[in-house]
């Protein structure tokens, strides 16, 4: 029986970050590759089945996480992240036809670009207006259609290349030459992946109570389990002023005794936690485990007390005080 081919969808058209990073999924080549306009349609797609995984930008070195995908993964029925891409960042300038710099008044391109762009549109397109695009490669597509409505795209180079009747303005026009964006692939709940080592956890922690130390309460569950926390952010849940949860990323599988255990804490303090994955780091970096966190700490630990409660640690000689009788 001929086996389906996995479908991906991604933040598109053709030609995005988002696409390059699905690109380093082994076997996306060959796989079907369905752009989404929006990231809360390309989870949309993963949920109700039309597609295997999706690709969406979760975090950038320059600005951070990106609120869309924090805030579409938090809710809804549940997915896993199943694998974390980083992507190198670096845009261009490039506009229609005969379209220099000093004709520039109006840029489109989405709002993480044009935040990691800003100092260099302000020292040479001062003027400019910023027009909002649902994604870079969108925004130069958009100058290929009759009646466009700004003047010039930032994009990624490829789109430049790839898209006959684009020309290139400016090259390498980003603030931080050094700007990575990390993607998250997400499918539905299913059998987790094997730890490596090199591993991460991503929850989402609805504060239970705004009180004083309900944080501290959080960060205490990693870190009495000797648990590093490499991204900590916190977004509001829209149900109203001052109602936040905590997305959080912790060094760590939960097959790791002590990732499991900061998680059960979790659930004691906030039962609407949501596990997210634990999956494999693209940097290849592994913990830093303490031999006091370590898995055969963990193991000890246990085993002493559950020799305590079956009695095999009584003291000989020593017999417990009877209780006195009614």
């Amino acid at each position: 029986m001929p086996v389906s081919p996995v479908t991906y969808t991604f933040l598109g058209p053709a030609g995005t970050f988002t696409e390059a990073a699905l690109m380093q999924v082994p076997g996306a080549a060959d796989a079907i590759r369905v752009p989404s306009s929006n990231v809360n349609t390309a989870l949309d797609k993963v949920r109700n089945g039309s597609a295997d995984a999706a690709m969406v930008p979760i975090e950038n070195s320059v600005e951070g996480g990106v609120t869309a995908t924090l805030d579409a993964i938090a809710t809804g029925p549940e997915l896993r992240i199943l694998r974390e891409v980083l992507v190198p960042i670096s845009f261009v300038l490039v506009a229609g036809p005969g379209v220099r710099i000093a004709d520039v008044r109006r840029v489109s391109t989405h709002g993480h670009a044009w935040a990691q762009c800003r100092l260099w549109v302000e020292k040479n397109i001062p003027n400019a207006e910023y027009i909002p695009g649902s994604s870079t490669a969108a925004a130069a597509m958009g100058l290929l259609e009759d009646g466009a409505h700004y003047d010039a795209a930032i994009c990624a180079p490829t789109v430049a290349t790839e898209q006959p009747g684009l020309g290139v303005l400016a090259e390498n026009i980003g603030d931080n030459p050094g700007a990575v964006t990390r993607f998250v692939l997400v499918g539905r709940p299913g059998e987790l992946p094997e730890p490596t080592g090199a591993d991460k956890t991503t929850v989402v922690v609805p504060l239970p109570e705004d009180r004083p130390g309900a944080l501290m309460e959080i960060l205490d569950q990693f870190a009495t389990r000797g648990v590093n926390l490499s991204r900590i952010e916190s977004r509001p849940t829209g149900q109203y002023l001052g109602h936040y949860f905590f997305s959080i990323d912790a060094d760590g599988h939960i097959a790791d005794a002590r990732v499991a255990d900061a998680l059960a804490g979790l659930h004691r303090i906030s039962p609407a936690t949501r596990f997210l994955g634990s999956y494999s780091r693209a940097d290849g970096q592994r913990s830093d485990v303490a031999p006091h966190t370590s898995d055969q700490a963990f193991r000890a630990a246990h085993a002493w007390v559950e020799n305590i409660l079956s009695g095999a640690s009584v003291v000989p000689g020593f017999a417990p005080v009877a209780s006195p009788r009614a």
